[in-house]
């Protein structure tokens, strides 16, 4: 592929091993860190969005390993990785592909673009105008891509992993709420601590030239087939009536809540369930608790509700809403 806004890597070498239920997910968590230096709950959480089958919106100021997060993961499952850097004049057809006049056979080839893949970073997102943003995002609901007329049903595991920049706005095209709500969590990366810093610092500087991470030592512990088995695991655990209505129960508080104008709709409750069905599966349980749900609660909501214009103007945040909502809440007791 040619284009310069996109880096693709068809395969990646290793031999991955036969999966099972009780060390897979924790052998890739170990591959992955060996590359991404602390940031444990935002691996936690990758992890949670892949097994529920849902897409991740990364938001963090530059350098803070997003892009690594995404590719050592892409080479812990031994999956097909793409990388799209968003611009505002990339198209459409950068993303999706586009067909291509053969002269010499007088037909139309389909040249597939980077989205054909297991996992696709989303550099970015918010620097594309709408109609690229809506076309990844009809991509990431669909799962399939209809190029003039044809129609290709993406393989699986397919998930995308969007970034944005929260300082940076200017020259860019934020994502309305409707196109944020597709996104199964928003994952905010901090700065790391002191020790961790030092750390990444060490293990870049230490006897290498360049400033690029090694992923060398990241080994590939599964293979895409495997990840889709856990999926459907994770998709037959069991979820009490009274676990489901605590979902609906609190996305319900956030419409009632006066610290939001606009509170989460049944799509968050929908993601409450997924989610907390991956952490009960990580966690090594077939049954959901009540505690699964609260604690992904902030990254499957945050981006689905906007806080009042007063409380915004005092510099409160989602998060800090949605912990008061959380605790306005009664959780099962059984």
């Amino acid at each position: 592929m040619n284009d310069p806004h996109v880096d693709s890597q068809p395969g990646l070498p290793g031999h991955p091993t036969p999966v099972t239920r009780s060390t897979t997910m924790s052998e890739l968590r170990g591959e992955v860190s060996k590359a991404l230096i602390g940031q444990h709950d935002v691996l936690d959480q990758a992890l949670v969005a892949l097994l529920a089958a849902g897409h991740v919106l990364l938001e963090g100021v530059p350098g803070l390993g997003k892009t690594l997060l995404v590719t050592a993961l892409a080479r812990a499952m031994h999956g097909r990785f793409a990388r799209v850097q968003f611009t505002p004049d990339l198209m459409p057809s950068d993303v999706v592909g586009h067909t291509v006049y053969e002269a010499a056979t007088g037909s139309f080839r389909l040249k597939r673009g980077p989205a054909f893949t297991n996992l696709l970073l989303a550099d970015e997102i918010n620097r594309a105008p709408a109609r690229t943003q809506a076309a990844l995002l009809e991509v990431m609901q669909e799962r399939q891509i209809t190029i003039d007329g044809h129609t290709s049903v993406l393989d699986e595991p397919f998930m995308v992993f969007a970034t944005q920049n929260p300082i940076e706005q200017e020259g860019t095209y934020p994502l309305p709420e409707a196109q944020l709500d597709r996104f199964l969590l928003k994952v905010v990366l901090t700065y790391p601590s002191a020790e961790e810093e030092l750390t990444v610092v060490q293990s870049v500087t230490t006897g290498r030239t360049g400033s690029q991470f090694q992923l060398q030592d990241v080994m590939a512990v599964a293979g895409p087939e495997d990840i889709v088995e856990a999926q459907n695991q994770v998709a037959q655990l069991h979820v009490e009536e009274s676990v489901a209505r605590y979902a609906v129960d609190i996305c319900r508080a956030t419409r009632n809540s006066p610290g939001l104008s606009i509170g989460a709709g049944p799509r968050g409750a929908i993601a409450l369930v997924r989610t907390a069905r991956a952490k009960a599966f990580l966690a090594g349980r077939d049954f959901v608790l009540p505690d699964d749900l609260r604690e992904i609660a902030l990254p499957a909501l945050r981006h689905r509700v906007v806080p009042a214009p007063e409380l915004a103007l005092e510099g409160r945040g989602a998060d800090s809403i949605l912990l008061e909502v959380l605790d306005q809440v009664a959780a099962p007791r059984s």
